[in-house]
């Protein structure tokens, strides 16, 4: 904690965790397509609580929904890769 001509200001900041049914009612996907995607690296990971909860950051699940807004991001397809430049070459014959 800081203080400056008698004001106390926080420098730690509160973390706000969301349970799996918040995080289902702010996200239109299924349990395991948001667990696929978490192995994969492409949503926050979840937090164990204990042994059988666990929670999510508010903050970054909410950053991550601002950037799925962004203009031209486009959701990569499991299993689906772009074809290799030689491949591609190949195929304009």
């Amino acid at each position: 904690m800081l203080e400056c001509k008698g004001l106390r200001l926080q420098t730690k900041s509160m973390t706000t965790l969301i349970n799996k049914r918040t995080l289902l009612g702010m996200i239109p996907l299924s349990e395991k397509a948001i667990y696929n995607m978490e192995k994969r690296g492409e949503f926050p990971r979840r937090i164990a609580l204990t042994s059988r909860n666990v929670a999510w950051d508010l903050a970054e699940v909410e950053a991550w929904i601002e950037g799925r807004k962004a203009p031209g991001v486009q959701a990569k397809r499991p299993g689906k890769s772009s074809p290799q430049p030689a491949q591609q070459a190949c195929n304009r014959q």
